[in-house]
């Protein structure tokens, strides 16, 4: 169920909103929509229901994030919209989804080193959040990228209040991945192409895992020595392989969905 949050907008905070217009805002806006349009293409979305966040570049005490009721299919950059952690819409003219805000703003009070925060119910990632024992197995080389990265979180029900939010946030701690059991998963990174790659690589794991279990057959795991080595070694090339897979992204957007950087 989605529930919108209108917003403490007696106390707001008087600002001009244009003090957001600037380039690096733009390009932050224009990264994230891509970021939910090929989600959806790739149908890591649900419905209305989930959301990305990113705090805006150059104002530590905003974020950007998608507004209630729009499917990311539909969600062009300047529909995101600016909200603080008091639950302002500073800029735009929709609410968030409730659990959106209670969830993106705690997390980036809480954690500033998690600049983005990606949240999704994507099918085989959710599927594994669902079943016993840890969801995600060191059986093949793809999930090797988040060994020693992931953490697990208990379902609590909806984050209607501030106090889930920050019990979220310290089940993070420091994962840059985390399970939510019986709901979902949240990514968050320093950069959007960091969290879009990792969402996008933690799918494809989380499918194969699935694929090969349904075999019935039993994972062959990798030793944790050669699984410490293997992830130190993708490690090595720092984050241009992100920056690279979300400007294809852009380029692949701006062939068939131009006005996703509207």
């Amino acid at each position: 169920m989605a529930h919108s949050l209108a917003g403490n907008q007696d106390s707001l905070k008087k600002i001009d909103p244009r003090i957001f217009d600037g380039a690096d805002v733009r390009l932050a806006r224009i990264e994230l929509a891509a970021c939910f349009r090929m989600a959806a293409r790739l149908g890591m979305e649900e419905g209305i229901c989930n959301h990305f966040s990113a705090v805006v570049p150059g104002f530590d005490d905003y974020f950007l994030v998608n507004p209630f009721g729009l499917a990311f299919d539909e969600i062009r950059a300047s529909d995101l919209i600016i909200c603080d952690f008091e639950g302002n819409v500073v800029q735009g003219d929709r609410p968030p989804e409730i659990t959106a805000y209670y969830i993106h703003a705690r997390v980036h009070k809480n954690l500033p080193r998690a600049r983005v925060a990606f949240h999704t119910h994507m099918p085989y990632a959710t599927s594994l959040a669902m079943v016993e024992g840890q969801p995600l197995q060191w059986a093949g080389q793809t999930s090797l990228k988040f060994y020693g990265r992931t953490a697990v979180d208990d379902f609590n029900g909806l984050a209607l209040d501030e106090r889930e939010g920050d019990r979220i946030a310290r089940a993070i701690g420091d994962a840059d991945v985390v399970f939510m059991r019986n709901h979902g998963v949240m990514v968050v990174g320093e950069t959007i192409a960091n969290a879009w790659n990792d969402m996008y690589y933690l799918e494809r794991a989380c499918q194969v895992q699935v694929l090969a279990e349904s075999t019935g057959r039993k994972l062959r795991p990798v030793s944790p020595e050669l699984a410490a080595a293997t992830y130190a070694q993708m490690r090595s090339g720092g984050s241009e392989s992100a920056i690279q897979h979300l400007e294809s992204v852009k380029r692949r957007l701006q062939k068939t969905d131009p006005d996703y950087s509207l």
